[in-house]
């Protein structure tokens, strides 16, 4: 189907004094994959909520297609809703649980089971169709909701976290699974979702949400590598965020600040003043570690506190001399030269310029992010 373009105006929604959506403007283009991501609370299912048409904005306006349903009533709304449970008819088939929508259509029995057959068919669940939800695994289940969802035509699948009830290997092979769905069939995909890695490998765009408002929208590409502020930056990914003052600015969009005794160029000021403290991140991989001595600017002393072996990668725990933790992931490729990184082994980090990042306080969360942490990596 043709559209689905979602447009978001001054949406707001409040329980009592609180607002869980607050003056939130989107714009979400047909054929989009876009994810809204966040922490518990942060507001990204009501937003949903409120698109399906199960809740009632208090004030602003949702457009689909530039069509105001702001009013219009969830079963007019041309969008259906993958739910976290599923909720499949434990009595139904497989057949009859993806065919209950159009029986309520009053369809053909011809047009039903053809466009039942193909829904099954583009899950890879026809051989499935005769089976309760009981005899199924989680993924297939998931397989079906889609398919209930998507037998319907509608210009926006909404879905909320319908990977979570899910274990991890699962979750990791249908995100790819899920992302190949949505650009065979070419409609519009609005993804709720408090995982970083699934919004990152799916998205188009993605907007991270904090307090009911959103903190940044950009590609996966731009809000990774380009934290608006420090809480987009703690929440998206592992991140190192250290206390800093500025030093100065040396042109353009740099800057130096002072880590301790140590003076750091950086690639993005933050537009914070001169002789203030702020926070600078930087992302794990891009911290270099090298032996103990090395010359050259952006190294500070630190001694290793703590490697993790995950497989594909080495994580390591640094302690700088200011106090600050520092977290570091090291490729295991192979190199032999590679510096020791026992436990209590002096070295120095480099920080290149262009991954150092000085950014403000986020506005909603502000004190949220302590002056020197390491988020953890993603699960």
């Amino acid at each position: 189907m043709a559209g689905g373009s979602i447009e978001l105006a001054g949406l707001t929604k409040r329980f009592g004094h609180s607002a869980a959506v607050d003056n939130i403007d989107l714009h979400v283009t047909s054929g989009e994959f876009f994810s809204l991501l966040g922490p518990s609370g942060c507001g990204k299912t009501t937003t949903l909520r409120l698109i399906a048409g199960f809740e009632q904005p208090t004030a602003g306006r949702i457009l689909l297609d530039g069509v105001d349903v702001s009013a219009m009533p969830a079963h007019k709304r041309q969008v259906n809703t993958v739910f976290q449970s599923y909720a499949l008819f434990p009595f139904l088939s497989v057949f009859d649980n993806v065919a209950f929508g159009l029986r309520h259509a009053h369809v053909t029995r011809a047009e039903l089971r053809k466009r039942v057959g193909s829904a099954l068919d583009l899950v890879s669940m026809s051989s499935f169709a005769s089976r309760r939800p009981s005899q199924l695994s989680g993924g297939q289940q998931q397989r079906v909701a889609l398919a209930r969802a998507l037998v319907l035509n509608p210009a926006v699948l909404l879905l909320d976290e319908p990977l979570g009830a899910l274990d991890a290997k699962l979750r990791r092979s249908l995100k790819v699974e899920l992302k190949a769905l949505q650009e065979r069939v070419g409609i519009t995909f609005l993804y709720v979702t408090h995982d970083q890695e699934e919004a990152l490998t799916m998205s188009d765009r993605l907007a991270v949400m904090n307090a009911g408002r959103i903190a940044q929208i950009g590609t996966p590409v731009q809000v990774y590598e380009e934290p608006a502020d420090s809480y987009v930056a703690d929440f998206l990914g592992a991140a190192n965020l250290m206390s800093v003052t500025v030093s100065s600015r040396t042109g353009g969009s740099g800057a130096e600040v002072s880590l301790g005794d140590a003076v750091l160029a950086t690639s993005h000021d933050g537009l914070a003043a001169v002789g203030e403290t702020a926070h600078a991140v930087i992302r794990p991989e891009r911290v270099r570690v090298e032996a103990h001595g090395s010359d050259g600017p952006n190294r500070v002393p630190a001694l290793v506190e703590r490697v993790v072996f995950l497989g594909a990668a080495t994580q390591v725990m640094l302690r700088l001399a200011t106090g600050a933790s520092l977290q570091a992931l090291v490729q295991n490729d192979g190199d032999t030269d590679r510096v020791s990184l026992a436990q209590g082994t002096p070295v120095h980090v480099y920080l290149p310029p262009d991954a150092l990042r000085v950014l403000p306080e986020s506005v909603a969360g502000a004190g949220a992010v302590a002056a020197s942490s390491v988020a953890p990596l993603a699960s």
